[in-house]
């Protein structure tokens, strides 16, 4: 059963329809705006070149801006495995929260009721797997903070609505800032690029590495941001590939 949408048009969307096959992905923003108003009037203004499917109000309200079988704006340039553009195989869903710039703070328990429903009923309806429910950070990490690592993805894991390890949290905190060696160090790269991570490009390498580790920490070990890789993060990133 579909959850009960408010329709707050956007002419934001690429056309023609696509087709429902192509929806394989659903991604996760924050709007990182100081008003909700304001946000809503930006994903809905042709100047701004920006949209999403979804958009969820601190009340809770769904707002459907764009139908899912347009492709609405809001990925930009994004990877994840090998689809690259996933404005084209995706929906996208805004959460209002001011974000990293304006206060970030927690999203609302009205919100998340909201977008638990919204997600079970787009995964049902389009058959997306729970590994493809993926917040912005994840597919442009050299871009994007969002939604962030106050977005609670552990929570939407125990419904089964997105990716999540199932070590103990306990147990693994004594393996926190253990450093590691080059070649763990490369292990855990490569784990990172099975999950589906974009590689680091050769240009300003370093720079984008640091990104990609804050974009796996943000998503998989939230109470530390710290761009370094230690045995905690390996342990998680192997993890993560065993289902």
């Amino acid at each position: 059963m579909a959850p009960n949408f408010n329709t707050n048009y956007s002419i934001n969307f690429s056309t023609p329809k696509r087709r429902k096959n192509l929806i394989k992905f659903i991604i996760i923003h924050y709007t990182g705006m100081k008003k909700e108003s304001e946000a809503i009037k930006k994903l809905c203004d042709f100047k701004s070149k920006v949209s999403s499917h979804y958009f969820i109000k601190n009340s809770g309200k769904v707002l459907s801006l764009v139908p899912d079988l347009y492709e609405a704006w809001h990925a930009g340039e994004s990877k994840w495995k090998n689809f690259k553009s996933l404005n084209k195989y995706s929906i996208g869903i805004e959460i209002n929260n001011p974000g990293h710039n304006f206060g970030y703070k927690n999203f609302s328990s009205k919100q998340i009721i909201s977008l638990k429903k919204l997600l079970k009923y787009l995964i049902k309806k389009y058959k997306i797997k729970f590994q493809n429910i993926l917040g912005h950070s994840d597919i442009a990490p050299n871009r994007k903070k969002d939604p962030g690592e106050k977005f609670p993805w552990r929570e939407l894991s125990q419904e089964n609505l997105c990716h999540w390890h199932n070590l103990s949290e306990k147990n693994i905190y004594r393996y926190r800032k253990v450093e590691l060696n080059s070649i763990k160090e490369k292990i855990f790269l490569k784990n990172l690029y099975k999950i589906g991570y974009p590689k680091i490009s050769k240009d300003n390498y370093n720079k984008n590495k640091n990104y990609l580790i804050k974009s796996f920490q943000r998503r998989f070990r939230q109470n530390l941001i710290n761009g370094r890789i230690d045995k905690e993060c390996l342990l998680i990133s192997k993890n993560l590939l065993k289902f």
